[in-house]
């Protein structure tokens, strides 16, 4: 049995560029990425999303000192991906927390350092437990929205 379904020109037409657009996804990776770099920008101003645990030692907002990391994270798309990130080698162990390793402490530009009305050339220090405080996450909104702009490029509303 033989089944010929007749296709309208406009249908073909609208059939093509969908396909078209399937394969020049340029512009949506270009999106996507926006949409996410946005979600980390908002994740720093906000102090995460959910929260990002306190500071222990000093006051003002966890990971907003110098805004170096904040500075740092960058969109990058092609054809087949989005992404976002740093090249800065500490923001691992902010983004998944852990501890860092054991280290001496000695002064730069004096003789000896003080702590606590006490002088030493160096200190032995015994690492630091750094809590998880992801900056590169997305919310349920931000994977909405970038739901909402695949829909979009592939009905053509780019």
């Amino acid at each position: 049995m033989k089944l010929d379904i007749d296709i309208s020109d406009g249908f073909r037409d609208w059939l093509d560029k969908l396909a078209a657009r399937c394969q020049h996804r340029e512009p949506l990776m270009n999106k996507v990425a926006g949409i996410m770099l946005d979600a980390v920008d908002e994740n720093f101003i906000q102090g995460g999303r959910p929260a990002w645990k306190p500071l222990q030692y000093r006051d003002g907002k966890p990971l907003m000192k110098t805004r170096r990391l904040h500075g740092s994270i960058e969109p990058f798309a092609d054809n087949d991906q989005a992404v976002v990130g740093t090249n800065l080698v500490y923001a691992r162990i902010h983004q998944q927390g852990g501890k860092t390793r054991p280290h001496i402490i000695c002064p730069r530009n004096k003789k000896a350092l003080r702590f606590n009305g006490r002088f030493a050339s160096q200190v032995n220090h015994p690492g630091s437990d750094i809590p998880a405080r992801p900056f590169l996450s997305l919310t349920e909104d931000d994977n909405d929205a970038i739901r909402q702009a695949v829909i979009d490029h592939l009905g053509g509303e780019d």
